[in-house]
């Protein structure tokens, strides 16, 4: 599955964005979804993940309560909407897919990645 992410920005903290991941290929509503971020000079790190049929959702404990992870796998795409933004939220954000089983948060178990859109938030 290719995926492109888009939605990123500047945004003032406190503000909020949308993040989507559009996916191409017949099979996306059987992939658990994912989404990270790497700040510059930090590794990458999980964000949240939604399972296939959008029933289960995990979230990384400093997003838990800001981030909604959804899917509308009719438009085969992954939506991340993000409130109360941070500047520590500020980072390239990451969609993935994984197949064959439940999510996982280890971003090496995901084989499809998509380019990154830049999120910055400013105090």
């Amino acid at each position: 599955v290719q995926l492109q992410a888009s939605g990123g920005g500047l945004v003032q903290a406190g503000g909020s964005l949308r993040l989507s991941c559009a996916a191409s290929g017949r099979t996306f509503s059987s992939y658990c979804m994912g989404w990270f971020r790497q700040a510059p000079g930090k590794e990458r790190e999980f964000v949240s993940t939604i399972t296939w049929n959008g029933r289960h959702t995990d979230y990384a404990d400093f997003v838990k309560g800001r981030f909604t992870i959804s899917r509308d796998n009719a438009k085969n795409t992954v939506y991340l909407q993000m409130s109360s933004l941070k500047p520590d939220d500020t980072a390239v954000y990451y969609c993935a897919a994984r197949g064959g089983g439940g999510c996982l948060t280890s971003s090496a178990s995901y084989t499809s990645w998509g380019q990154g859109t830049q999120v910055t938030v400013s105090s």
